[in-house]
């Protein structure tokens, strides 16, 4: 068996795979300063993004959680992968081919190539239930869509297939193509039967469920047949590849409109993606057989980028937030519940989220086959914002012509109003119960303020260097520029001991840059083999600081500029340490007699750094 993939391909796959464009296929990035771009970070919540990247380096940091890395270590978090699967994983990306060292066996779990062998298995199983499609025994699926108003363009489109009826026609398909009953097992595509192992699905249509990055880890199925005693919608299994909570059907269609409009329609089904899809409505997705979660809301908000800015939905009152989530939910009471269920998960958006429900109860797919796509964008645009829905569909289960029905639904009502964390959204919406109850506003508001009292206060983050303090920004500053531009840093750098920093963690990076070699190494190596260098150089504890200092944003007002800003943070941290010095000289000179000869050598050393001073500015 393959060993461990040799080093030399690894660093390959660093330096050839572009990680904006991995990232930026699971984060809406924007240019931040010269070369940094920045967003929502992916490993936690946030309003602002914090979450920067710096192709240069291929490196990526967030300023708010701490994490950061390369493109390799992205791939692991952000996919939940071994090293030896994300490896492989971007190389296939470039079609590298990777060796692998005989004799080292792989850790448990973490089989080379094994990622690779799952996703080839579902793409082939998806151009297999394609082709089928348009075989006899589908005719019943081309039927359903038909009736719904799908087309062979529309099927093709979404990547609609048919599974056959038979108990093991994919196994057998797959089986010839090279692949193992175990590899298919473990790939959700088979499934144990009483008598061996058979297809998941027979004798259903079948949509293929993708991951952002357009990979087909999972599919969904409907059943066509009368005698299907399964399940309505049956879908993959949790598998190495598919986690449901992870995935959004159609994603990888609607991502680009997404990030271009700042908006997301969360709807309830496949076919419903498909409609609002063909109406025009492109930023459409759908959970695939549970509920929208948190794991759900925090790809949607990554996608959505950051509050404010370009791009950011106006508000009525002028200010502007990160875009729109809609939820468009049946209009019985499963679609009730799924509303209220989402005002929870609504409050880590960094959006406006609205409800968009049809008067008569129909879902996007019946709306645009009876009423045509108009019908579906007009749904759409007409939107209740989430927290109105939630408190009128508190308020509807109350009967408001009895004073105890309206004391009733106030004690309902009020802890929905408490529970929005917009302080200034909160208030006027205690103003409105105030009036669609018809009580007192004053009754309201001391209803909601005894029901929100008690919450916690959100935990503080981690103590880091203030970067108020000038010594602490002019060290972190000098040191960014040192990794990200090794070529433009002035030689006396490298004469600087560690005396030349006050701050623990930076004289601990200086520290690492001294045992890479100095920026003398580093002009010769590139910045991403430099960052890489000094990553390697430095302890465990302080590689995380590096690697933010290596995506650090620098204030220069273009390229041009680069290379003036780097002489002036170096210098400006020179000066720093002369400017130390000198303080130090003067306080030895007032300790010192007279009579004492050391004097004379003190005026000496303090004539000569502050020349130095004065030729360093000039």
């Amino acid at each position: 068996m393959a060993g461990r993939i040799l080093r030399e391909d690894v660093e390959t796959v660093r330096e050839r795979v572009r990680i904006d464009e991995v990232i930026g296929a699971h984060v809406t990035l924007r240019p931040a300063g010269v070369g940094t771009l920045k967003g929502l970070c992916p490993f936690h919540d946030e309003k602002t993004p914090s979450f920067n990247v710096r192709p240069q380096v291929g490196r990526y940091h967030c300023f708010g959680c701490g994490e950061g890395g390369d493109v390799i270590s992205f791939v692991q978090q952000v996919d939940g992968l071994g090293f030896t699967e994300a490896v492989e994983h971007l190389a296939g990306r470039i079609g590298l081919t990777l060796r692998y060292e005989d004799g080292a066996a792989p850790k448990p779990g973490d089989e080379p190539g094994r990622r690779r062998r799952l996703l080839d298995a579902h793409k082939m199983a998806e151009e297999f239930f394609r082709d089928q499609l348009a075989e006899p025994p589908a005719r019943i699926g081309r039927a359903f869509l038909a009736e719904r108003g799908f087309d062979r363009t529309a099927a093709e489109r979404f990547g609609v297939g048919f599974a056959p009826p038979g108990w093991d026609t994919l196994l057998r398909h797959l089986r010839g193509r090279g692949f193992t009953e175990a590899e298919l097992t473990a790939s959700g595509l088979v499934s144990q039967g009483r008598r061996g192992s058979i297809d998941r699905f027979r004798g259903r249509l079948v949509w293929p469920i993708r991951e952002v990055t357009g990979d087909t880890v999972g599919f969904g199925a409907r059943r066509l047949h009368d005698d299907d005693n399964g399940p309505k919608y049956l879908n993959t299994p949790e598998t190495p590849l598919y986690r449901k909570s992870h995935v959004l059907y159609g994603l990888d269609l609607a991502k680009r409109e997404i990030a271009r409009t700042r908006q997301v329609v969360v709807v309830e089904g496949y076919t419903d993606v498909m409609a609002m899809h063909l109406s025009g409505v492109g930023t459409a997705v759908a959970t695939c057989g549970t509920a929208f979660g948190g794991d759900h809301a925090r790809i949607v908000r990554r996608l959505l980028g950051g509050s404010g800015g370009a791009g950011g939905v106006q508000l009525a009152s002028g200010g502007s937030v990160g875009g729109e989530v809609i939820f468009t939910f049946d209009g019985d009471a499963a679609g009730r519940a799924a509303a209220l269920k989402a005002f929870g998960e609504d409050q880590v958006f960094a959006a406006q989220t609205f409800v968009a429900v049809e008067a008569d109860g129909r879902d996007p797919c019946e709306l645009r086959q009876q009423r045509g796509p108009d019908a579906v964008r007009a749904l759409v645009a007409g939107r209740t914002p989430l927290f109105e829905f939630v408190v009128r569909s508190t308020l509807a289960a109350h009967d408001l012509d009895t004073a105890e029905g309206r004391i009733a639904a106030l004690r309902a009502s009020a802890p929905v109003v408490a529970g929005i964390r917009d302080t200034a959204l909160r208030p006027e919406y205690t103003r409105l119960l105030a009036g669609w109850l018809g009580l007192d506003p004053r009754e309201v508001r001391d209803a909601v303020a005894a029901t929100g009292r008690g919450r916690r206060p959100a935990a503080s983050s981690a103590r880091r260097p203030d970067r108020s303090d000038p010594v602490v920004r002019t060290e972190r500053d000098a040191l960014a520029c040192v990794l990200q531009y090794p070529d433009l840093v002035p030689e006396m750098f490298d004469s600087l001991d560690a005396e030349a920093f006050v701050v623990p963690v930076y004289r601990a990076v200086h520290d690492a840059i001294r045992t890479a070699g100095g920026v003398a190494v580093g002009r010769g190596i590139g910045a991403a083999g430099w960052v890489d260098a000094v990553t390697e150089a430095a302890t465990e504890a302080v590689r995380p600081t590096v690697t933010e200092l290596a995506v650090a944003e620098l204030p220069a007002q273009g390229d041009d500029a680069v290379a003036a800003l780097v002489h002036a943070m170096v210098n400006g941290l020179v000066d720093q340490g002369l400017a130390r010095t000198i303080a130090d000289l003067h306080g030895q000179l007032q300790r010192t007699e007279a009579s004492d000869p050391r004097g004379r050598q003190i005026l000496a050393d303090l004539d000569a750094l502050e020349r130095q001073r004065r030729a360093l500015r000039d």
